[in-house]
């Protein structure tokens, strides 16, 4: 991906915040590593959320914002940190042109452990999206795991579509699809509603991909076949049969959460084709 070095860029978008009730979207490349510890352990993904802080463990308030020297996009150049910034406001300015009650959220990092309205989570769980406080949580050491434990091959756009799907969560959660979703009983398996969740929210970060460089005032600049390719790649990986055949040497679709790897890139794909959000509907009878 590249950059346009004279954007303004909006740090106040990434942070880091605490808080204590709601819902967790674990998904995508976010949330895998709980995922993994969920097929090896046999617990629920959401269970991991629900622990207490144990005594001595890191405290949820955060020092002041790394990201706050993030005002252009040329700041990228002196600090790669910058980039986060760039994909938030990227993501962000899509959606508040494309939904008319789209609330600008914060992508809140944080390292070791953080108290969330969901709960208090740790670098294991990766990144998620909390409908409690309505924000995005990261660990940028997660992207380290997506390249080294799962074998994906990095790059800036596996980065963005990582955060986008995250994104394409609050649009659920705005929109009334994830509670709808997660107030269900609707189990596991490859046609599931929580998978269907999942693979929509990777069609909607294909669609912010699609439209990531139309505005000329945008901080991403160009998104070449390159960048798809490392997204696909991303999406591929965080697939559950991938997962589960390198984690356990066999596949058990019935046990499925998130979706398949060609099910994902199918999603993926859709949205960046498209372009249109009204294309992801992964509920519709037969589409997964």
């Amino acid at each position: 991906m590249k950059y346009n070095e004279g954007a303004n860029l909006d740090p106040s978008q990434v942070g880091s915040r605490g808080g204590s009730g709601g819902k967790v979207a674990i998904g995508g490349g976010a949330g895998v590593v709980v995922l993994i510890i969920a097929l090896l352990l046999g617990v629920n993904p959401g269970d991991v959320l629900g622990s207490s802080a144990e005594p001595g463990t890191q405290s949820s308030q955060a020092p002041a914002s790394p990201f706050a020297q993030c005002t252009r996009g040329s700041d990228i150049g002196k600090d790669r940190n910058c980039r986060f910034v760039a994909y938030t406001n990227s993501i962000q300015d899509y959606w508040g042109q494309e939904l008319q009650d789209y609330q600008v959220i914060k992508v809140n990092t944080f390292t070791g452990q953080i108290s969330t309205a969901c709960g208090t989570a740790t670098s294991e769980v990766g990144p998620f999206y909390c409908s409690g406080d309505t924000a995005v949580y990261l660990d940028l050491g997660f992207f380290d795991e997506l390249t080294t434990r799962l074998g994906a091959q990095g790059g800036d756009a596996a980065e963005a579509y990582v955060l986008a799907h995250e994104f394409g969560h609050h649009v659920q959660d705005l929109e009334g699809t994830l509670a709808r979703v997660q107030g269900g009983s609707g189990g596991t398996g490859p046609t599931s509603p929580g998978v269907r969740l999942e693979l929509q929210a990777d069609c909607y970060a294909g669609v912010w991909f699609n439209h990531a460089t139309n505005d000329p005032q945008s901080p991403i600049s160009e998104v070449t076949q390159a960048d798809l390719d490392d997204a696909l790649d991303a999406a591929a990986a965080v697939g559950d049969d991938r997962i589960q055949k390198k984690m356990q040497g066999q596949v058990n679709p019935e046990s499925w959460t998130h979706g398949s790897a060609a099910n994902r890139q199918k999603w993926l794909t859709t949205g960046f084709t498209s372009g249109d959000p009204a294309s992801c509907d992964t509920f519709a009878r037969g589409a997964v």
